[in-house]
């Protein structure tokens, strides 16, 4: 079947999807299936009741927002949490879960802690909403690694968007090989980790989802002052192309 996609017509094999197992001790199961359109990315949702007042645009509103509350009323990276803070709010944040998740390609399984699944959660959902500052990380999206590292993260990044600069060279636009581009990305990604910490601050009662983000905004705050450095030091798996 063909269908629009970001940049013209693709043809669309399957339905993505990622479907996250939390496992307690207790045997106590959770599942969270995150759904994503083949074509722009974005992530399907079914809002069957009005969003809560928490996801509006303008609580805590991001101070490099784009978007008005006229078109925009609700805050598209909020939106997109309101399911996994459900979920996840029976959780302890420290808690040992069993955490499996589900795609068309394989399935993955490890024994981690409630806030590192859900943090492994929320960095596809941010990237999966139609925020325009998230939009650039939907590439990863497509190729989501539940639990990635440190260094699997920085590979994954920095691959993603020399990509980009190559494909932008292809078509003739400026291109930029020193990732300042990348940088740029990182530090719009943890203004609106801080945000959505703050909302989730005032609506959790526990603390689970809060220290997923605060996990997950560790990384995007380092990112941009420790490239050059993280990229040195995996520098010596491309020596077979040095030769």
């Amino acid at each position: 079947m063909e269908r629009q996609g970001l940049h013209g017509d693709i043809s669309i094999m399957q339905k993505l999807y990622y479907e996250y197992h939390l496992i307690s001790s207790g045997a106590e199961k959770k599942v969270i299936r995150l759904e994503i359109d083949p074509g722009t990315l974005n992530r399907i949702v079914d809002h069957k009741e009005p969003l809560p007042d928490w996801t509006r645009l303008e609580a805590h509103q991001c101070s490099h927002c784009p978007l008005g509350k006229e078109e925009h009323p609700h805050c598209p990276v909020a939106g997109s949490l309101v399911g996994l803070v459900d979920h996840s709010d029976d959780f302890m944040s420290h808690d040992d879960i069993r955490m499996e998740v589900y795609m068309p390609e394989r399935m993955i399984a490890k024994d981690t802690t409630v806030q590192r699944a859900v943090s492994s959660m929320l960095g596809l959902l941010v990237a999966t909403s139609s925020c325009p500052h998230t939009e650039f990380m939907k590439p990863m999206a497509r190729f989501h690694l539940p639990l990635a590292s440190e260094e699997e993260t920085i590979y994954r990044a920095t691959s993603m968007y020399l990509l980009a600069q190559y494909f932008r060279r292809r078509q003739g636009q400026e291109y930029d090989m020193e990732l300042q581009g990348l940088v740029e990305i990182y530090r719009n990604l943890a203004i609106i980790n801080r945000a959505m910490a703050t909302r989730l601050r005032e609506i959790c009662s526990r603390d689970s989802t809060v220290n997923a983000v605060v996990l997950l905004d560790l990384f995007t705050k380092t990112l941009p002052g420790t490239i050059e450095d993280s990229l040195r030091e995996i520098k010596y798996l491309f020596a077979p192309f040095m030769r």
